[in-house]
């Protein structure tokens, strides 16, 4: 292994994932314990954030794109709640009021922005949180979404990548344009700003230009991290360049490293140390006392879908395998001999754990209830199964910590009251907060304006 892969002197980082005050299930705003209405709640919203801290999770964060999508087919939301939230910034410019320490990651897109107004939004927020705000850069590349900023066609892959350069490195000389030390205020001298160190950028790219300065002195941590989330060769080098945190969404061990391994050497290569950069690893957890009554809340979830939706489930898992389900007792194991017929899918890597649940004998519709067709790994069970999949990736040099998604509402207590302590009591998880900053929690240098 890599030293820089090394995590036997570390503890996990973990993030959770603030998906419209519901959870990571579409459904899940069904469970009789959920406010079906917390899209629009502020006080859920807040009362979700203040358990996260209660768990001393180091951040928040908020997955966004500029449009109308859910978990159907273009954004159908007639049954499934919206994978995002109103607006990100206004949600935790509430959230930042009654919270102290927890960081707050949002999305914003550097395709569908302007620097100086988003320079502006986040630093602002910076200040009204005590220095725990920091900004997920993705590029964007939804063609619906080009719909509602009037800019059909949809930029190339090169292209928003180009921009997303542009973005953040202009973004951060507005940044740090008002110097460290102009804000004076004294009342003696009657000196309010040293303009001497207040300079114009004067930044002119190709697709974006600004003048600058941005008038908003330092906060806490100086300027908010930089996130990234994008596993392409452009995304891995913008995330060497710039970043601190990078959400991924790797299956295996195996993979989470390889991908792991990329990022601290793109790190390397644009002067960096391997440990600026934090991999957050994404994962969904159902978590009950016992390995049933987590199960039965997910055949809840399979409960609530419709007919179609069911069916639709039940040919992707017979996709996945290699064997035709529609016609069998999906809730009885497969008989020995087509356990032994099963094959993964080679096109789809979460095909390989669908073939080793069913060869333990689970049935059709329980390895649906595990999640296998989840876009990232779902862990259904107790707090040391949690614990036991969190432990193993981080002990193997796969991440640096986790992106959780609750499956719901409640999966943010369950897992701060019945996974943090385990966690805790295995050492690889802090008692508490390091510092009072978002880069206190990251363990990344202070940082002003771009980075020399």
């Amino acid at each position: 292994m890599n030293n820089y892969l090394d995590n036997s002197n570390k503890q996990i980082k973990l993030a959770m994932m603030f998906v419209t005050g519901y959870g990571g299930e579409s459904y899940s705003w069904r469970f009789s314990e959920s406010d079906p209405k917390a899209y629009t709640n502020i006080q859920t919203y807040i009362k979700l954030a203040q358990t996260a801290e209660k768990g001393k999770i180091h951040m928040l964060f908020i997955a966004d794109t500029p449009g109308i999508t859910g978990s159907g087919v273009n954004g159908d939301m007639g049954r499934n709640s919206p994978m995002f939230v109103m607006e990100p910034m206004t949600i935790f410019s509430a959230v930042a009021s009654h919270t102290s320490k927890i960081g707050l990651v949002a999305t914003y897109s550097t395709t569908y922005n302007l620097p100086y107004n988003l320079a502006r939004q986040l630093k602002t927020l910076d200040h009204i949180s005590n220095g725990r705000i920091g900004w997920n850069a993705v590029t964007t590349g939804t063609r619906a979404v080009a719909y509602n900023f009037g800019n059909e066609p949809l930029p190339d892959t090169s292209t928003r990548y180009e921009m997303a350069d542009e973005m953040v490195e202009s973004v951060q000389s507005l940044w740090g344009s008002f110097g460290k030390d102009a804000y004076i205020a004294d009342k003696q001298s009657g000196e309010f700003i040293n303009m001497e160190e207040v300079i114009p950028v004067n930044y002119q790219g190709n697709y974006y230009q600004t003048q600058g300065p941005l008038a908003i002195p330092p906060t806490p941590q100086g300027q908010p991290p930089i996130f990234q989330a994008g596993p392409s060769y452009e995304g891995i080098e913008l995330a060497g360049k710039f970043a601190s945190g990078v959400y991924a969404n790797p299956f295996t061990i195996d993979d989470a490293k390889h991908y792991r391994m990329m990022l601290k050497e793109s790190a390397i290569k644009h002067g960096r140390k391997p440990d600026e950069i934090n991999m957050f690893s994404g994962f969904m957890a159902t978590v009950a006392d016992t390995y049933e009554e987590a199960l039965e809340r997910r055949y809840e979830l399979l409960d609530y879908m419709s007919e179609n939706e069911y069916n639709e489930q039940i040919l992707y898992l017979s996709a996945m395998i290699s064997i035709k389900l529609s016609e069998m007792n999906i809730n009885e194991p497969l008989p020995q001999f087509l356990q032994d017929q099963a094959r993964p899918n080679p096109r789809d890597p979460r095909s390989n754990r669908a073939v080793e649940l069913i060869k333990k004998g689970l049935n059709p519709r329980e390895v649906l209830a595990n999640g296998i067709i989840n876009y990232h790994p779902v862990v259904v069970g107790t707090p040391d199964d949690v614990a036991d999949f969190m432990e193993t990736w981080f002990k193997a040099g796969a991440t640096d910590g986790f992106s959780i998604v609750p499956e719901s509402q409640k999966g943010i207590e369950d897992f701060v009251e019945k996974v943090v302590p385990v966690l805790q009591e295995r050492g690889i998880y802090h008692d508490d907060y390091e510092g009072d900053t978002l880069r206190d929690h990251l363990g990344v240098p202070e940082q002003y304006g771009i980075r020399k």
